[in-house]
């Protein structure tokens, strides 16, 4: 199993070229602060003690300025540097967490919660930025500036540069100390947060059935407790990191008062509290001062590490998140060793097919039948018989537990998954169209198709009628999920789909369902019109769009137990005649 820290650890290849050049910006801007202390310390030693007016001290303040404007340059370098090396990864990150969830398939996703993985999609993989942007580059930092440090204050006054050396290690050693405890809340934390948002994303999508049953008002009651939840784990949280920056700055604040102290003694010539024969020697004021400067500098880099280390917490938390979704388990495809002919005849067979999504239920409890090529085959049977499983076999994001799927006479195992799916033209029961223009949706069954292309589908799929009464046409945009446009009219542009794509094996899921009876008539002619010189399989639901099938089939438990026309079914009084008693009327 990966641990959170390896998934981070393994993206740092992604990022090493920004990251270094943000290190050594940054390494850059800590010598120039030591330059500009010094001089500051001679400007102030020159006002001060030798009366200088501002005449005679132009010739430092000149550089001091453009040391400041220097300064201020190559730190904004730094952080987009820094920011380039996060974002880096985090396009990577995201490309591959979303081909992952892809190829995981809708039978995965099935049993997972979209606000969840909506929430690992974004505020997950933006957690991963303070830990490239902040806290990998601190933790370079915090080693070499106070190292440039010590090598300066050293030659000048090896007492304060020895209170440096043993006061620094006292930060980290308490950071670690209480980030210990830190990474467990972070956890929780962010265990909460994807719950709240999961939680919130599926009553937003559930809204309209809260109000029909007048259950909205509870749900909002939920969403409040489980905020407030939230509320407390974050207060928690944010107490221990108060605290932590508290321990810092009490430990560096002392560091810097030791100094100041000693430096002061010698400065005014006191008996330092430590013996003679280590005394150190006396100190000018412009040493003093300028070593003055560089403390507080010296211990900037130590507590900074201490507040990026939080970052660093909640990127391990969020990627905890992410490392479950990459340890899903995808189906495994031997090496494809064969394609598929560019045209002709095909022929699908199930050969005692098994699957079960959960042990002990099979889907499919030995399955067989034969799609013959140009055949429209309708599957029909009580809901939970097995006809979802069909499809999804069908489009390869399961694969059979016993039993195999062949494709003339091959088992679809041997195939590049890709090259299958290309002969393959699917019409959910609803469809989804995406944020964009209709052609961009129209398009989604083959992006490189050309405008007459589109158009020509569009018309086969008699949805030119009412894209050309558009102002923009085939230009004129969609909102997410088809916002705009009705059901029929989004039913027939997924139609278009599939005549663009010229699949030679169509799967339908009741393409007709809850369309009025002008639009269902519409898109029942393009149905026809599809069905034409390929192979079909129809999942239905209602009896009455099977009566035309070439061939039903009757699936129950995972068992195909009926095979036939709609007459030949009727005439055997087996369990389809029963279902057309039941539902004559729907199906009359």
């Amino acid at each position: 199993m990966t641990a959170p820290r390896e998934l981070l650890d393994a993206q740092k290849p992604l990022a090493s070229r920004w990251l270094r050049l943000s290190v050594g910006l940054g390494l850059g801007n800590g010598v120039l602060l030591i330059l500009q202390a010094w001089l500051l310390a001679q400007v102030i030693d020159a006002v001060v003690f030798a009366d200088a007016t501002l005449a005679d001290v132009s010739g430092w303040l000149g550089p001091l300025l453009l040391l400041f404007a220097v300064r201020a340059l190559v730190a904004w370098a730094s952080e987009q540097s820094a920011f380039r090396a996060a974002a880096q990864v985090k396009i990577t990150l995201r490309d591959r967490l979303y081909r992952h969830i892809q190829a995981a398939g809708p039978a995965w996703m099935a049993g997972q919660r979209s606000g969840a993985i909506a929430e690992d999609l974004t505020r997950g993989i933006e957690s991963v930025e303070a830990y490239y942007a902040r806290y990998l580059p601190a933790m370079s930092l915090t080693a070499l500036i106070p190292l440039a440090i010590l090598i300066v204050v050293l030659p000048l006054d090896w007492l304060s540069a020895l209170i440096m050396l043993v006061t620094a290690p006292l930060i980290p050693l308490f950071m670690i100390l209480i980030g210990s405890g830190v990474e467990r809340l972070n956890q929780q934390l962010w265990k909460e947060l994807a719950r709240m948002g999961a939680h919130f994303l599926d009553v937003i999508q559930g809204i309209t059935t809260l109000k029909l049953f007048n259950a909205s008002r509870r749900e909002a009651d939920v969403i409040a407790r489980i905020s407030d939840d939230y509320r407390a784990s974050t207060m928690r949280v944010l107490r221990v990191a108060f605290l932590t920056s508290a321990v810092l700055e009490l430990f560096s604040t002392l560091g810097i008062a030791i100094i100041a102290v000693f430096i002061g003694f010698r400065l005014y010539q006191l008996d330092l509290p430590i013996p003679d024969l280590i005394a150190p020697p006396e100190i000018s004021f412009v040493t003093g001062f300028f070593i003055l400067l560089l403390a507080p500098e010296f211990y900037l880099p130590l507590r900074n590490l201490g507040t990026h280390y939080h970052g660093r917490m909640e990127a391990i938390a969020a990627a905890e998140r992410l490392v479950g979704v990459f340890e899903t388990e995808l189906p495994s495809r031997a090496e494809p060793a064969t394609g598929f002919a560019p045209d002709g005849a095909m022929r699908v067979r199930f050969e005692g097919v098994h699957f079960s999504y959960e042990s002990g239920r099979p889907a499919l409890d030995g399955a067989s039948f034969v799609i013959e090529p140009g055949q429209r085959i309708a599957l029909v049977g009580p809901s939970g018989a097995g006809k979802s499983t069909v499809a999804n076999l069908l489009l390869g994001f399961i694969e059979p537990e016993k039993g195999r799927l062949t494709v003339d006479g091959q088992d679809l195992a041997a195939f590049d998954i890709e090259d299958w799916r290309r002969q393959l033209a699917w019409l959910p029961q609803q469809p989804r169209l995406f944020q964009g223009t209709i052609a961009d949706n129209i398009r989604l069954g083959l992006p490189d198709a050309t405008d007459e292309a589109v158009q020509r589908a569009a018309r086969r799929a008699h949805a030119a009628e009412f894209i050309e009464q558009l102002p923009r046409a085939y230009d004129a945009p969609v909102g997410e999920r088809g916002v705009g446009l009705s059901g029929g009219q989004i039913q027939r542009i997924a139609l278009a789909r599939a005549f663009l794509r010229d699949a030679r094996l169509v799967i339908l899921d009741e393409a007709t369902a809850s369309l009025d009876p002008a639009s269902e008539a519409l898109v029942q002619k393009a149905l026809d019109e599809l069905a034409r010189d390929r192979s079909m399989l129809v999942i239905a639901h209602r009896l009455s769009t099977v009566r035309d099938a070439d061939r039903i089939l009757v699936i129950e438990q995972g068992r195909i137990i009926e095979s036939g026309t709609h007459e030949v079914l009727v005439q055997q009084g087996g369990h389809y005649q029963r279902m057309v008693k039941l539902l004559e009327p729907a199906a009359s």
